[in-house]
Order: structure tokens, then sequence, then C-alpha cells
């Protein structure tokens, strides 16, 4: 007998609207769990298995930037739909830097959330692994990576990526010596159409640049393509054709 998936968190202070938030996700036969504190939040979010947090940004004790921060510490791998009552892009680009998947501003639509949440559930079911015995792998010499099981090796050292990292160095080895537009990543990465939030993309390969090159500043694998964005080195430029 299969097991239910464990328990959606909403985190929202504001009690009124995290009830309307359950009462929707409960009709779409979601389990929920909530927090109105980021105290609470975050000491459920790390002693707890959940599918997904909806983590408002402005919490009393501990805002959603920390939690956020401090659940990627634990689970990499979990969707994050940060809520926030700002629209400054500044917001925006932090929750997504810190490791949201999403972001919804206040007012949004219940719908719009709930479509979310399940693009976001989606997403990460179709990502998991399957059978262990039966794992793919790109080999790309010193880089070798793991699709199904969504890890990483360097130099035979396992590095941990968030979701987003992984996502994005998959999608680039999936392709090697194909241009991408930051927007192009934006919306295959993100799946959504975060116009104007270039600075997301770049300091996403950047940090990802920090974990698999040897030297960042001269990249190997993921290099600038000038005036276009990013590609991954072909075989033949890593000497593996």
């Amino acid at each position: 007998m299969s097991s239910q998936p464990p328990p959606i968190l909403i985190v929202e202070d504001d009690s009124d609207l995290s009830e309307l938030i359950k009462i929707q996700l409960t009709d779409n036969d979601y389990k929920v769990d909530q927090a109105l504190n980021g105290r609470v939040a975050l000491q459920k979010a790390l002693e707890n298995e959940y599918s997904l947090i909806i983590l408002d940004i402005m919490l009393p004790e501990v805002d959603g930037f920390e939690i956020c921060k401090m659940v990627r510490k634990k689970n990499q791998q979990i969707p994050i739909l940060m809520l926030t009552a700002k629209a400054e892009e500044v917001d925006k680009i932090m929750g997504l830097e810190y490791g949201a998947d999403d972001y919804l501003t206040k007012p949004f639509s219940i719908k719009e959330l709930v479509a979310r949440v399940k693009a976001l559930l989606r997403r990460a079911s179709t990502s998991k692994p399957e059978d262990s015995s039966k794992l793919d792998k790109l080999d790309f010499g010193e880089l070798i990576i793991y699709p199904n099981k969504r890890s990483v090796q360097v130099h035979d050292q396992l590095i941990e990526l968030t979701s987003k990292e992984f996502e994005l160095l998959l999608l680039f080895a999936n392709n090697p010596g194909r241009a991408y537009s930051r927007q192009e990543l934006l919306d295959v990465v993100w799946g959504y159409q975060y116009s104007g939030y270039s600075h997301t993309v770049n300091s996403h390969i950047n940090r990802l640049r920090s974990k698999i090159e040897k030297n960042p500043s001269e990249p190997k694998y993921i290099t600038t393509v000038w005036g276009m964005g990013y590609k991954f080195a072909e075989l033949e430029e890593l000497g593996l054709a």
C-alpha cells in the first residue's frame, strides 16, 4: 500500500490568510500543517518532512529569508514557494537566491497559488530517482552527474547543490555547446516569466561554478557566451571526444 505524501507546511503570520490557503489546499486533497511565526516554522521545517513549504518573508521572530537558508542546508530538494507583501525587485531576487523555487506577491489569487503549488510538486515528483540500481550518469571526466539520483561528484567528492543549481547544471550538461540566454534559463529552469531578473541567473551560475570548477574565474564546464548568456563545454573542448 502506497503511503501518502508528506504535508505542505504553510508559514504565514496572518491567521486568516493561512486558514484560507489551508482550506483551498485541503479542498485539493493536500495534507497541510501550519506555523504562524518564524521560530515555530523553523523548528517544524527542520524536524519534520514536508512535500513543499509556502513561506512568507515578513514573519515575527525569524524572517522567511533565514528560514529558507536554514532549510536549504538540510534539504536541497524540497520546493519552497515564497510569499511577499513587498513588490520590490530586491526581495524577489533575495528569495530566489536564498533557494526559493518560486514567489508570489501579495495580494495574490488563491487559484494561482494552488496552480503554482501543483506545478512545483509535479516538477519535484518527476525529478525523483527511480531504481538506484538503474541510475544513468553523465560522465565529464572529473565531473560526474547522476540525473536520477540528482547528485553530482567532482574529483570523487559528492557536491551539495540546491535544486535550481542542479537543474541548471543538468540542462547544460544535456545540451553541450548550446548557448542559452539568461531569459531562456529563467523560463526553462524556474518555469515562469521572471522577466528582468537576469541577476538571479548570474548568481546561480557563479555559485554553481564555485562548486564544480577547479578555477571558477576560468571555468572549464560552464562558460560565458558574451552578448548571449552561457553554455556547457562540448566534449571536444573537455578532451573527452
